[in-house]
């Protein structure tokens, strides 16, 4: 990024020189193409100028285009051509004797200059972070961009952004964040999988963070936007990389990623396979305080799966400013779910009434099929002049049984047999189109529209062992049809001169949601229409200082999951289920940042309130002992919090990432005649050190804290959990070794309390400690990858 700005740094000297220095006469074309020494490959932004002979004065001048390219006029008559790029030793051309109307150079190769290749590493060595008008920018420097790492390790660099052991993303610790590939949706970046684990830091240009997005973006969603833009490189021939990965508790995976690039076109294919053991220790404690009894259950849920994963795809350059890009994902995981869990009801004076153990067989597969089809046009007056339509299709299948038996162990007879089917299917359909035009250097007009269809069947059946045979259950058996469709249009405009800029917008999004339970006719038919307006606004104060602020409207709708009233019913005596009524959550969203460049660090301060009114939060109610836990619309809340990261590295070898949120919340509500009103607050910490060792081992350290807070019902307790990595280059960077420890001290654990008048409930969980080596090598000019499979769906 910093050759760019030095290079368009140089483009506008010369464009100004050449309004002073210019001289009648006819105008000259030159015309030619530059590229590096080593492997012909185009340099893009290299400078081309034309000067006078006698006082050495720039004339005028351009920048090559992304082949190389370039072409420039002039009508002086005593001229001479230099070429330059940053890293290159610099090219001299005289004019040719004689008049002529056309000066033809052919391609020019340029051959490194050493010294300022040292130079700029020093200089592109750390990761930055800058404003735009309505996001942050952290752009990938040398310090992680030639260290192997996977989209996801460079996403945990980014202030405000976390990714957990399963590689889920959150912002400002809150999940259902959307991640974006070069600003659409995709198959690397759907919710199915960590395909992002394919995307080196090395492929990375930079990633944008926006936590209060414009109407451009989907409304859905209070967590924000996260954008990766890849890079714009041409590697032509065979490009690829293998990854082998294990891990303990038992994860194994093997993975190859092929790139085959030509003129034409570029075609990218990734097989894997594996297998992984996903194990959590549970406790949960259910009293009931007006008959004085109690049940604890205590045990390990075990998801055992092994998978497969083919990503085919192709980019088709139709020519240098239209491409059209057909791609497509099949991935099928087998499941084997040998879960036990023990229970004891004990009584009053703390006796043990009854034991017994629940044992559970499951087995499911579950197919996955994507698609995405994209045609982008560039227009040659502006790089940022495009359009863009993309379709996007997402399949995915559950087939599942499972068996629960229940044996006494001691006391009173708990024997039970229970059998579960699931049949489920689910289709989801994106179609967007985006248009960008950037009138001026200033002013640039969005327009666009999107539409999001979901289609979903569930069938789900309970039967009982009675007296030999299995009967079925009614009141837990049913189909669940989910039909949602989304149509929304937006447009947007925006000025941004150098100092001061505003962006302003309005989205409209007209929503159709239908549930019906099919076995009992009950159906539930909600239509809706929303104006989501948005206002950013950015100020540069100087070169080390800058201001942005920003509002929007933000829709948070139901998922499947939140609808549907069915569920495992592994633990019975804790149950989940949906609530087919439940309405959307609509948020309006505020928040002021600013950015501090002090010497070697930067530092980011951010203040932002929200209002989100029929929030949605999980209820329990109580009876025989059984929990039941379903979300409702109670109420508004009321939340103000700061925000503090930074990044600071005191020596060439240690760099030092900070991350501060706090936050308070005002609750107003009623639910079944009961007032949930109360204050609280809810705080988080990280602190990321990355220390580069001898041999070149790097080092890394990440410190996370969650404070305690409270919902509705519920008293979360706080956690605090260390992450371990170490990478060890080889090669010069070909190849990779690495060893991840999440959760090293296995203190991460999640723990709830619910206490009320005629009951308490406690949950805790725990994954504990995970450790990973990984070796990766890339061949041609591929890089060293990360594959660690597509992510469990549910």
């Amino acid at each position: 990024m910093k050759y760019k700005i030095i290079q368009l740094v140089s483009f506008l000297f010369l464009i100004l020189n050449s309004t002073l220095s210019s001289a009648q006469g006819n105008k000259i074309t030159i015309t030619g193409k530059v590229v590096e020494e080593r492997g012909k490959q185009p340099i893009a932004f290299a400078t081309v100028m034309i000067a006078d002979v006698k006082t050495k004065k720039p004339i005028s001048g351009t920048t090559t285009s992304d082949d190389g390219s370039f072409e420039l006029k002039t009508d002086a008559m005593d001229f001479y051509i230099e070429i330059s790029f940053l890293g290159f030793q610099n090219k001299i051309f005289g004019k040719p004797p004689g008049q002529t109307q056309a000066i033809t150079l052919g391609t020019i190769v340029l051959s490194e200059n050493a010294e300022q290749l040292q130079e700029v590493v020093v200089a592109g060595e750390i990761s930055r972070t800058e404003f735009k008008l309505d996001k942050r920018v952290f752009n990938v420097g040398k310090d992680l961009s030639t260290t192997g790492a996977s989209a996801l390790e460079v996403l945990n660099n980014v202030p405000s952004v976390n990714v957990n052991i399963e590689g889920q993303v959150s912002l400002r610790g809150s999940q259902g964040v959307q991640i974006l590939i070069n600003g659409k949706p995709s198959i690397i970046a759907s919710e199915q999988g960590n395909a992002l684990g394919t995307i080196t830091a090395d492929m990375i240009d930079r990633i944008e963070v926006i936590t209060n997005p414009s109407a451009k973006y989907d409304a859905e969603g209070t967590s924000g936007i996260i954008n990766i833009v890849i890079k714009k490189e041409e590697r032509k021939g065979l490009n690829g990389s293998i990854s082998v990965n294990t891990g303990a508790p038992d994860s194994h995976s093997i993975g190859v990623s092929l790139n085959r690039r030509t003129e034409k076109f570029n075609l990218f294919s990734q097989l894997g396979v594996g297998l992984r053991n996903l194990p959590n220790d549970i406790v949960t404690r259910n009293v009931d305080l007006v008959n004085n009894r109690t049940i604890l259950s205590s045990g390990t849920e075990y998801r055992n799966e092994t998978y497969y994963n083919i990503v085919l795809g192709t980019d088709y350059h139709i020519n240098e400013t239209n491409v059209l890009t057909l791609s497509g994902n099949f991935a099928m995981e087998i499941e084997d779910q040998p879960s036990s869990t023990a229970f004891a009801a004990i009584g009053a004076n703390g006796e043990t009434n009854a034991e017994w153990d629940r044992n559970e067989v499951t087995e499911a597969k579950n197919p996955k099929l994507q698609y995405e089809l994209q045609y982008k046009k560039d227009f040659k007056d502006n790089e940022e002049h495009t359009l863009l339509f993309s379709a996007l299709g997402n399949f995915f299948g559950k087939d599942q049984s499972s068996e629960f038996i229940n044996t006494t162990i001691s006391g009173e007879n708990n024997d039970a047999t229970q059998q579960t089917r699931t049949d489920f299917k689910e289709a989801v359909f994106t179609y967007k189109l985006d248009y960008t035009n950037p009138f001026t250097e200033q002013w640039t007009m969005e327009t666009g529209a999107q539409y999001v269809l979901n289609d979903v069947s569930n069938d789900y059946e309970v039967n009982n062992l009675i007296e030999g045979e299995f009967v079925n259950d009614p009141g837990l058996t049913n189909i669940f049809e989910y039909n949602q469709k989304v149509l929304g249009l937006y447009g947007t405009g925006a000025y941004e001169g150098k100092k001061w800029g505003v962006k302003a917008g309005l989205r409209l999004e007209l929503t159709d949601l239908n549930t019906l339970l099919a076995t009992s006719g009950e159906a539930n038919d909600q239509k809706y229409t929303n104006f989501f307006p948005s206002v950013h606004t950015s100020y540069k104060f100087n070169d080390r200082v800058s201001l942005q602020a920003g509002y929007s409207k933000r829709i948070y709708r139901p998922r499947l999951w939140d609808l549907n009233p069915f569920f495992n019913i592994r633990n019975n005596f804790s149950i989940r289920q949906g609530n087919p009524d439940l309405l959307p959550e609509f948020t309006d969203s505020y928040e002021i940042i600013s950015i501090y460049i002090l010497g070697k660090t930067s530092l980011n301060l951010g203040i932002y309130r929200r209002y989100t009114t029929d929030v949605i939060e999980r209820v329990s109610t109580f009876e025989n002992n059984v929990s039941t836990y379903r979300p409702e619309n109670i109420g508004t809340n009321k939340s103000t919090g700061i925000e503090f990261n930074t990044k600071y590295s005191p020596a060439k070898w240690l760099t030092l990432n900070g991350d501060f949120n706090y936050g308070q919340y005002k609750r107003k509500g009623v639910f079944d005649t009961s007032v949930f009103d109360f204050n609280g607050d809810q705080w988080s910490a990280k602190l990321m050190s990355k220390v580069k060792l001898p041999l070149d081992i790097d080092l890394e350290m990440t410190g996370n804290y969650l404070s305690s807070y409270q919902t509705v019902q519920s008293a979360i307790d706080d956690n605090l959990y260390l992450d371990l990595g170490l990478r060890k280059s080889l090669f010069k960077g070909k190849a990779v070794l690495s060893l991840s420890v999440r959760d090293v001290f296995a203190s991460r654990i999640d723990e709830s309390r619910i206490m009320q008048p005629e009951f308490e409930i406690y949950n805790t969980r725990q994954r504990g400690r995970f450790v990973a080596f990984g070796f990766s090598y890339g061949f041609g000019k591929g890089e060293a990858m990360e594959y660690s499979g597509q992510r469990r769906r549910f």
